[in-house]
């Protein structure tokens, strides 16, 4: 795989079925239920023009293209933009939820070298109720997918994107919207390569998602207009990727934006141990995700090509090809229930090549999240049926965490088995947790205190 995304439209993942069809559609079908409850309409891509970015028939603003040379600083702005909000109602003191902007700020990525990354800011109609200036939240959204159309701000603009070629969809935007009602301003970042046009998205890249998580936070201090200052309280939020880039964040925070003061963090589902994480998603409905994730660390340590060479087969890397377009829709409908063992020359599934080969297993080590300290409030979510982002791994994190002192409010969702490897084990929790995760981010952000449980993980599921 080459480091620099190409710009030429890629086959629909059609071209690639995958077993259980009747899974996956119903699997999609949920999920694009759900936002049509929610009265969202799928919204055209725009027209291509001359030197035009297109992915998977979707042509990617110009403003996603970062320029040659970026500011010294982390987070600061390179441009913004308005970004219309697909669902904004007229409100009394302005548009319901609030006035949106397309953001590209400067990060630094895994090897230390400068990134453009592209975001979101919304500024909410609602009040803060509680004392003091009003709180920002910084979104890690979960998993949107590789390709840049499927991107969380183009998805505030677009929630469902459907043209025959991809399928993404901005299930996040939930979240968001329910976060703006508190009367918190709200940052979301694309992470590393999503959205931005010079390259491929690291996906679950421990650094890249940290990084770009706090950096967000500047970025939209910086922002012209925007009601936040360096005085505002900090959440951070996030969910199953983006629970693993909060938590990353949280612990990256005192060394990398001592400047930026969390008052918590939210982290939920986190794939906190990339070796266990892998044989979780080896076969289920999210199955592509593994693709990503080698594309992404491809991208990263380029001295992993040869292993991906000498071990990957014709189907292996087409498909890593093919992947490194598409969004969730695309990757369930072509890859679902797939295993890796059909990718590789020998048969071996991803975790055999991982416990074979030492440069995979110093990749996925220097991936672990734990072996830092958050010194600000963490509440630590994980399902104890999640069977995609294994619970136990997630737990682990949390002992980790206790160990070392860390203030970590766990709490273990207890629901019943919805279906192995299906995804639902995995979003169930996402949605039945979410109020009490904002809940709990809100009095975090009012200045009330957290009582840390860690005496209790002996106790806990």
């Amino acid at each position: 795989m080459s480091g620099r995304r190409p710009r030429a439209e890629r086959p629909s993942p059609s071209a690639h079925p995958g077993p259980a069809a009747r899974n996956r559609g119903r699997l999609l079908a949920t999920a694009l239920a759900v936002l049509a409850c929610l009265g969202v309409q799928a919204l055209p891509a725009a027209a291509a023009g001359t030197g035009d970015v297109v992915s998977r028939g979707v042509t990617i603003p110009a403003f996603y293209t970062p320029p040659a040379n970026l500011p010294a600083a982390n987070g600061a702005l390179i441009r913004s933009e308005p970004l219309p909000l697909a669902i904004s109602l007229p409100g009394l003191d302005g548009p319901l939820p609030g006035t949106a902007t397309r953001l590209m700020y400067k990060s630094t990525d895994s090897n230390g070298r400068p990134v453009a990354v592209t975001g979101a800011y919304i500024e909410p109609s609602a009040d803060w109720k509680g004392d003091g200036p009003r709180p920002l939240v910084a979104v890690a959204p979960g998993t949107m997918g590789q390709g840049d159309q499927c991107a969380a701000s183009m998805g505030l603009q677009h929630p469902i994107t459907l043209n025959g070629e991809t399928v993404s969809v901005g299930y996040e935007d939930l979240a968001i919207y329910r976060l703006l009602a508190t009367g918190a301003a709200v940052v979301v970042t694309d992470y590393v390569g999503l959205g931005a046009t010079d390259r491929l998205h690291t996906y679950v890249n421990r650094l890249d998602g940290g990084h770009a998580l706090l950096d967000a936070v500047r970025a939209a201090r910086a922002l012209t207009g925007a009601s936040v200052t360096s005085a505002s309280p900090v959440g951070l939020f996030g969910y199953s990727q983006g629970g693993g880039a909060s938590a990353s964040a949280a612990e990256l925070q005192p060394s990398y934006a001592p400047d930026v003061t969390l008052a918590g963090t939210y982290s939920g589902a986190p794939p906190a141990d990339l070796t266990e994480v892998i044989k979780g998603i080896d076969g289920s409905a999210l199955a592509g995700a593994l693709g990503w994730s080698l594309n992404g660390f491809l991208q990263a340590d380029p001295d992993l090509q040869a292993v991906a060479d000498a071990n990957l087969n014709a189907a292996g890397k087409a498909a890593l090809n093919d992947l490194s377009t598409t969004c969730v829709g695309d990757a369930i409908l072509g890859y679902a229930f797939k295993k890796s063992t059909s990718w590789t020359k020998d048969g071996k599934s991803v975790s055999q090549l991982v416990e074979s080969s030492p440069e995979l297993q110093r990749t996925l080590d220097e991936q672990r999240i734990g072996n830092l300290e958050p010194t600000s409030p963490v509440r630590l979510v994980t399902g104890v049926q999640d069977d995609i982002v294994p619970h136990a791994q997630a737990r682990q994190l949390a002992v980790d965490w206790c160990r070392k002192g860390a203030d970590i409010t766990y709490d273990a969702v207890i629901l019943p088995n919805l279906g192995d490897k299906l995804l639902t084990n995995h979003m169930a929790p996402l949605l039945t947790d979410q109020g009490d995760a904002i809940s709990w981010l809100t009095d975090r952000l009012e200045g009330k205190r957290a009582f840390s449980n860690c005496w209790t993980m002996p106790l806990q599921p």
